[in-house]
């Protein structure tokens, strides 16, 4: 999950990523450069799959799938979002953070969800939760998630993957440090090979 102010350092980010093993990105739209990164990564680095993250609307994915997003991640979902975005260009990992919210998703067809803030929203223990209810469900959780507390949430059968922010830490961005980069997502990348399926 990554904040960039700079467009002119989207690329070199994404394939310092690429180095370092990972395969996916989020640009979250927080930015004026946000869609112009997207846009950088999506035409330069083919070898990453860009998505753009803080979609709050169908405007947005509309936009963000215009620059060249494969995919479009939302803190949340209202019904209108849900409804909206099901048979959009792009397909939609909508946020939530509660039972009600879960079961909303999975009335209007959805089944990936991004559990946010993980954290906050109970994390492991939440997950393990909506398991029994909802085994049809699996969750990309973020918000609060660490390095050292990745492989806990990659253990949960319904949890293929992980969101954060640690690999692309905002010095790192700020002083254009790619082997810094690099070495934390093969970090995070050894997750995946390290946790039991």
């Amino acid at each position: 999950v990554v904040t960039l102010d700079d467009a002119s350092i989207a690329a070199d980010m994404a394939r310092s990523l690429v180095r370092g093993g990972l395969k996916i990105v989020e640009i979250t739209l927080r930015t004026p450069a946000a869609l112009r990164a997207i846009e950088v990564i999506a035409g330069r680095v083919p070898e990453i799959t860009v998505a753009a993250g803080t979609v709050m609307s169908l405007e947005d994915l509309r936009c963000a799938a215009a620059a060249g997003a494969s995919l479009a991640i939302s803190p949340g979902a209202t019904p209108t979002l849900l409804d909206e975005c099901r048979d959009a260009e792009i397909p939609l990992l909508p946020g939530i953070a509660t039972a009600s919210e879960l079961m909303a998703g999975l009335a209007a067809k959805y089944r990936c969800f991004k559990l946010f803030p993980a954290g906050a929203a109970g994390g492991i223990a939440v997950l393990k939760a909506f398991a029994a209810p909802c085994p049809q469900a699996r969750f990309c959780p973020t918000g609060g998630i660490t390095q050292d507390g990745a492989a806990s949430y990659l253990d949960l059968e319904n949890v293929p993957c992980v969101g954060g922010s640690w690999i692309t830490p905002p010095e790192a961005l700020a002083h254009q440090d790619w082997p810094r980069i690099e070495a934390l997502a093969s970090r995070a990348a050894a997750l995946r090979t390290a946790a039991p399926r």
